[in-house]
């Protein structure tokens, strides 16, 4: 593709596919996403009902102040006060957040090199990063966290006189990294402050005294307009004690405790060791593993010819990465940071990238798509529908399909496209997940008008997970049952008037009812959590359709009088 014009539009309609790809499904409940968006739509709730912005409100064992107060903040103003309590309302200022985010790149590769596509290049780059994808989208702390985080680092990277200010700017970006402090924690200090001394450093060409004397304090501004930033918490919360207690120590302190083996241990072995936390580059990656993979090849083989700008971005990385290592807890959200970082570079070396690479990427795609397209064969014979999926999910698969061949077979549109293919395998699964929540995952209108006011168990694999019923059920009360006790219907029916159980998809709802039972209605799920021998079987057995679907009944018990249950054992998902 080397007409430029052709070139710029075809990167112009890439980045509003991506647009789109973002805000397609929101307000799904199946969209990929972390548990802890239930605890956090709970606390939101609770204290948007309280009528206060603090304290935050739980009903959580040891889960209230579990995070600062902006994510829930901002979950109270996107909802108005949580009058308007829908998924979308919650979480699209997430992925205004995301696109903010790559629009910085946008910018940074552009100014960088002088070169438009480089800076759509970084852009969609970090856009089809399935993490991005992932944890950009829901109500989360990521999305925010990541563009103030990185706000500073792309002002010093754009502005570089920005280097030789000595208070306005540092107190700027203080502020910056204050509002990522209230969103996540006080505990991204550490990164920050190594990637700002590194910076500082590396521009004094690593004359240690020169940087003490010019930009020590500096840093030191910096931080300290951010760390009075986030004291702002204790100073307004009525209940400081408790802040400190359960955040600052339950939700910091306490990820330096190794549970079980030595800290030594789980620094070197385990699914928390250093080697998987390294990993978590190319798994956060995901569809570009082997884009990152050649992007970290390239790095080392031309290391004594970087530039300024790949040094300082690897710096960063590196602050990121050392930082989090320190923690018995070493989970890859924690380098979610640095994948704006891993973005650029992925940009900035993209043509020094091989060929290979992008097809290896695009084959790996394609294998997706096919997936894609017999599951849903799959589960439109299973269901019995004919008409489950539309005819626009086939040709999206279909023009995918079509698009990637092209990008193998045409060397000059390869690397044009692979972004653009990732995007689209995005949005398929996306559309492959549509039709469960507008026909087949969602309670009928009757059902919700009979639940409606009443109290309803349903079952739970995770804390607070019962919150996503209130956006099945809405104005039904709400408790949990522990999906682990495998309760029979009969035993649900002898506890609660209202409840929802799960039962296989093979099997028959009028069969497993009990006899004072009455259906009152029913949904698909999709099943978040299998056990190992569950997964051995998808994976060895290709028996893949019988456990990531289940069928849930919503049924009324006429059984009298009811089993007391403790208020622990009721409500476990609290």
């Amino acid at each position: 593709m080397s007409n430029p014009t052709r070139l710029l539009l075809w990167y112009v309609c890439a980045t509003l596919l991506a647009v789109c790809t973002y805000f397609y499904g929101l307000d799904s409940q199946f969209i990929p996403k972390n548990g802890d968006e239930y605890p956090y739509e709970h606390i939101t709730r609770l204290t948007a009902a309280s009528g206060e912005w603090l304290p935050l409100q739980s009903q959580l064992d040891n889960m209230r102040n579990t995070k600062p107060p902006l994510l829930f903040w901002q979950g109270i103003a996107s909802t108005h006060g949580g009058q308007n309590w829908t998924l979308w309302d919650l979480r699209y200022p997430s992925v205004i957040y995301t696109l903010l985010t790559a629009g910085l790149l946008f910018l940074l590769g552009w100014k960088l090199t002088a070169k438009i596509e480089t800076g759509f290049i970084a852009a969609l780059t970090f856009l089809a990063f399935f993490t991005t994808y992932r944890f950009g989208r829901p109500f989360l702390t990521n999305a925010p966290e990541v563009f103030w985080l990185f706000l500073p680092f792309f002002a010093l990277l754009y502005w570089r006189q920005a280097f030789q200010s000595r208070f306005i700017i540092p107190a700027l970006l203080g502020i910056s990294i204050g509002i990522a402090f209230l969103y996540k924690s006080f505990a991204l200090g550490l990164p920050v402050t190594l990637g700002l001394c590194g910076w500082h450093l590396h521009q004094r060409q690593y004359r240690v005294l020169a940087f003490i004397k010019q930009d020590a304090l500096k840093v030191c501004i910096t931080i300290s307009v951010a760390v009075g930033m986030f004291a702002l918490w204790f100073a307004l919360d009525p209940d400081p004690q408790a802040v400190w207690k359960e955040f600052v120590v339950g939700e910091n302190v306490g990820k330096f405790d190794p549970h079980g083996p030595s800290y030594l241990a789980k620094l070197l072995w385990g699914g928390s060791s250093v080697w998987s936390f390294t990993a978590a580059f190319l798994t956060n990656a995901g569809l570009l593993t082997f884009v990152v993979i050649a992007l970290f090849v390239v790095a080392f083989q031309n290391r004594r010819q970087m530039s300024n700008e790949h040094k300082l971005l690897w710096l960063w990385i590196a602050a990121l990465f050392f930082s989090f290592c320190l923690p018995s807890q070493r989970s890859g959200r924690y380098l979610l940071a640095a994948m704006p970082a891993v973005a650029l570079l992925c940009a900035l070396d993209w043509q020094h990238i091989s060929r290979k690479v992008f097809v290896a990427t695009l084959v790996l795609c394609g294998a997706l798509l096919l997936g894609l397209a017999l599951l849903a064969v799959r589960l439109q014979s299973g269901i019995g529908d004919a008409h489950l999926f539309p005819s626009s999910f086939w040709l999206l698969l279909t023009g995918s399909g079509m698009l990637l061949l092209v990008a193998i077979v045409l060397p000059g549109f390869t690397r044009p496209a692979v972004n653009v293919v990732a995007l689209l395998v995005l949005l398929s699964f996306a559309a492959f997940l549509r039709p469960l929540d507008n026909r087949l995952a969602n309670y009928s209108g009757d059902a919700q008008r009979y639940a409606q006011d009443k109290t309803v168990a349903v079952p739970c694999n995770f804390r607070a997970h019962d919150e996503g019923h209130r956006f099945l059920l809405p104005g039904a009360h709400i408790v949990g049952y522990q999906e682990s006790q495998n309760l029979s219907v009969t035993q649900l029916s002898e506890r609660y008037d209202l409840f929802a159980v799960q039962l296989p998809l093979q099997s028959s709802v009028a069969d497993s009812a009990c006899a004072e039972c009455k259906i009152i209605g029913q949904r698909l799920d999709i099943r978040g959590r299998q056990s190992d021998e569950e997964l051995r079987d998808m994976f060895f057995h290709g028996r893949f359709f019988e456990h990531l679907f289940i069928r849930e009944v919503l049924m009324a018990s006429s059984v009298t009088p009811k089993v007391v249950v403790s208020h622990t054992l009721a409500e476990v998902c609290r």
